[in-house]
């Protein structure tokens, strides 16, 4: 093995160059999490400014909330959502959601662009007009 230097030398480079985005980034802070703007004028009316379900769970879990509640629309008729409170609420994007959470490029854009999600949400809803918007 006359050429063993060269598949070291080779084997070396591989690992520098495969290694290289991971020890490049070392030390570096990452981009803290945006905070959703729940300053809108339906929430600021609000005597108890809660969501239909905790805050931990609607970080989390609206992904899913909303997947469950379109096939529970769409598939089965039901339009109704009783949280873990006991509260009744219509299982709508647009008339539950969005009529508190108006705001919908602090509220939901920026979380989602951080993440690097593309929601399919407004390919079938009528994305929200919000002011100063035309």
């Amino acid at each position: 093995m006359y050429d063993g230097w060269k598949i070291i030398i080779g084997i070396i480079i591989f690992i520098g160059i495969a290694t290289f985005p991971i020890l490049y980034d070392i030390g570096k802070a990452s981009v803290p999490p945006p905070e959703p703007k729940i300053d809108t004028p339906e929430i600021q009316k609000m005597a108890e400014k809660k969501c239909i379900e905790s805050k931990s769970f609607m970080k989390t879990e609206h992904m899913v909330m909303l997947n469950d509640w379109r096939d529970s629309v769409v598939r089965d008729g039901n339009r109704l959502y009783i949280t873990t409170d006991g509260k009744e609420y219509a299982m709508s994007l647009q008339n539950t959601c969005m009529k508190c959470h108006s705001n919908k490029k602090k509220f939901c854009d920026e979380c989602h662009n951080y993440v690097a999600v593309k929601p399919y949400c407004w390919d079938c809803h009528i994305e929200p007009k919000e002011e100063g918007q035309t």
